[in-house]
């Protein structure tokens, strides 16, 4: 089990700003804030996610957060969006991935590729 994730970034107010619109969807609240430097997400019982600013340029990493249903995944894409995101993949199942995959990618403001995904529930047959 993964205890924590960190995601580079270069603007720390910018991006802060994002995650905080970004994760609500997802019942991720500010946790720790180490203002120009980092912050971390609450949830689930702990701070799981943070966000890490770095001097040199950002190499941009993937992570996948995991949704309480579709309408979840729909809220995370819709807010990231308005945030600021860029549209890396609209809602909906991936069945590349298996048939019960179901999800949405956005890019942050340093193209880290940001994934809400859902597993409840099965692809409608093609």
């Amino acid at each position: 089990m993964i205890e924590h994730v960190s995601v580079p970034i270069s603007v720390y107010k910018k991006s802060k700003q994002f995650y905080l619109e970004a994760l609500k969807p997802l019942d991720y609240v500010l946790g720790s804030d180490y203002p120009s430097d980092a912050a971390g997400f609450f949830e689930g019982g702990h701070t799981s996610f943070w966000i890490v600013r770095k001097k040199k340029p950002v190499q941009p990493i993937h992570v996948a957060l995991r949704a309480s249903s579709k309408e979840a995944v729909h809220q995370f894409h819709s807010a990231a969006l308005k945030a600021g995101a860029k549209d890396n993949g609209p809602p909906g199942f991936r069945r590349q991935y298996g048939d019960d995959y179901y999800a949405a990618f956005v890019l942050d403001f340093d193209g880290n590729n940001i994934e809400a995904c859902y597993f409840g529930e099965k692809a409608p047959p093609e």
